[in-house]
C-alpha cells in the first residue's frame, strides 16, 4: 500500500469511528423538533366569542414590526426548561421576522424587579411589549404609563388583572382550569378513582396556580369522591423546592398514592425525594403540567404517569397576533392554545417535541 493510500485509510477509519460513536450516543438526547413540531396552535373556535379590539379601538396608531423597537419582560430566572423555551421562541422568531431592535429583561423572579424592567422599556421608546407576567395583580403604575403612549401590551402564560383593550391588548396561553381537570382525569385513572393525594402547589399570586388547583379539585370532587386530598403546599414552581415538600409529605403521610404536581420541576424534585425514600417507579403515581423534555423522560422511565403539556413557545403567536393588530383585525381578549398530553402510549415517540 502506497504512503498516500494508507494515509486515506487511515481517514477513512477515523471517520467511521466518529460517525459510530456518535450514532451510539444519538439515543441520550431527543432530536430537536423541525419545522412546524412544537408549535403552539390556537384553540377551535379560536376565542372570537368573546370581546374583540381593533387598533381603531385601542387608540393607537399602525407601524412596521420590522422597524419597531419591541419589549420583551420574563420573568423568571431562566433555570427552568419552560423560561429557556419561552424566551428563545421570542428571539428567535423576532429574528425570523426581521425585528431588528428586540430588547429583553429577565425580572429574576422578583416582582418589583419586573415592574421596574417593563417601566425602563416604555423608556426606552418600545411601540409593543410582551410580557410574562410573574404576578396577576400589582400592573398599575405600568399599565397607566403603557396606556399614555398607547403602547400595545400582549400578556404570554400567565393573565394579568386588568382591562383588555384599554389596559392591554390580550392574553395568548392555555386554558389553566382545564389543564387542572384533565391532570385530575389522569390522576384518577391512575389510582382507579380511590386513594390519597397530594398537590404541589404552584406560586402563589397568579392565575395559573389558582386555576390548576381549582380544576384539579373541581374534577376529583365530580369523578371521584373516594379521592381525598390529604396534603397542600407550594413548591413555588421550583424543582428544589418540590423535593423539600415531597420529602415532608413522605413524613407525614407515609399512605400517599400520588401526586399532582403543578408544574413539571416540582414533578421532577418529587422523584428525586422519591428515589432518596427507596420508592420504585410507579409506587406513586405522579401527574403534572408543562410538557418539558425531562419529564416525558420520566414516563418513559415508569416515574411520572402522566403530563399535561403547557407550550412555552409564544413567538411565532404573539408576533403574529400583533400584525394582525397593526393591520386592523380584531383580536380577541384572550388567545387560548391547545395542549397535548404525554403518557405511556407517546412518551417515547415524543421526546423530540418537547422542550
Amino acid at each position: 500500500m502506497t504512503p498516500h493510500l494508507r494515509t486515506a485509510a487511515l481517514t477513512l477509519a477515523v471517520l467511521l469511528t466518529a460517525t459510530a460513536c456518535a450514532k451510539a450516543e444519538e439515543p441520550q438526547s431527543a432530536p430537536a423538533p423541525t419545522g412546524t413540531a412544537g408549535r403552539q396552535v390556537v384553540q377551535t373556535p379560536a376565542g372570537t366569542a368573546g370581546p374583540t379590539c381593533t387598533l381603531e379601538q385601542f387608540g393607537g396608531t399602525t407601524f412596521d414590526l420590522k422597524t419597531a423597537t419591541v419589549g420583551f419582560s420574563q420573568s423568571e430566572k431562566e433555570a427552568n426548561p419552560f423560561r429557556i423555551a419561552e424566551t428563545k421562541s421570542i428571539k428567535d422568531e423576532a429574528a425570523e421576522l426581521g425585528i431588528g431592535d428586540l430588547k429583553v429583561t429577565n425580572a429574576q423572579s422578583q416582582f418589583s424587579k419586573q415592574i421596574t424592567d417593563v417601566q425602563q422599556l416604555i423608556a426606552q421608546g418600545v411601540q409593543l411589549l410582551v410580557i410574562a407576567p410573574l404576578n396577576s395583580d400589582g400592573w398599575e403604575p405600568v399599565l397607566q404609563q403603557a396606556a399614555a403612549k398607547k403602547i400595545p401590551i400582549i400578556t404570554v402564560d400567565r393573565k394579568i388583572n386588568a382591562k383588555p383593550c384599554s389596559d392591554y391588548l390580550t392574553f395568548i396561553g392555555s386554558d389553566f382550569y382545564e389543564q387542572g381537570k384533565r391532570a385530575a382525569d389522569r390522576m384518577i385513572d391512575a389510582l382507579g378513582g380511590k386513594g390519597k393525594v397530594a398537590i404541589l402547589l404552584g406560586a402563589p399570586g397568579n392565575n395559573v396556580t389558582t386555576e390548576r388547583t381549582n380544576g384539579f379539585k373541581d374534577r376529583v370532587k365530580e369523578k371521584a369522591p373516594d379521592i381525598t386530598i390529604s396534603f397542600e403546599q407550594t413548591g413555588e414552581f421550583a424543582r428544589e423546592k418540590g423535593q423539600q415538600v415531597t420529602e415532608q409529605l413522605i413524613q407525614s403521610n407515609p399512605d400517599i398514592n400520588g401526586i399532582y404536581a403543578e408544574n413539571d420541576e416540582m414533578a421532577l424534585g418529587a422523584v428525586t425525594a422519591l428515589k432518596g425514600a427507596g420508592k420504585e417507579p410507579g409506587d406513586i403515581k405522579i401527574v403534572s403540567v408543562d410538557g418539558t423534555r425531562s419529564a416525558v423522560q420520566g414516563i418513559v422511565d415508569g416515574w411520572l404517569h402522566a403530563v399535561i403539556e403547557s407550550n412555552p413557545r409564544f413567538g411565532p403567536l404573539a408576533f403574529e397576533t400583533a400584525q394582525k393588530f397593526l393591520d386592523g383585525e380584531a383580536i380577541p381578549d384572550k388567545v387560548i392554545i391547545s395542549d397535548r398530553d404525554y403518557d405511556t402510549t407517546n412518551a417515547k415517540d415524543s421526546l423530540g417535541e418537547a422542550y
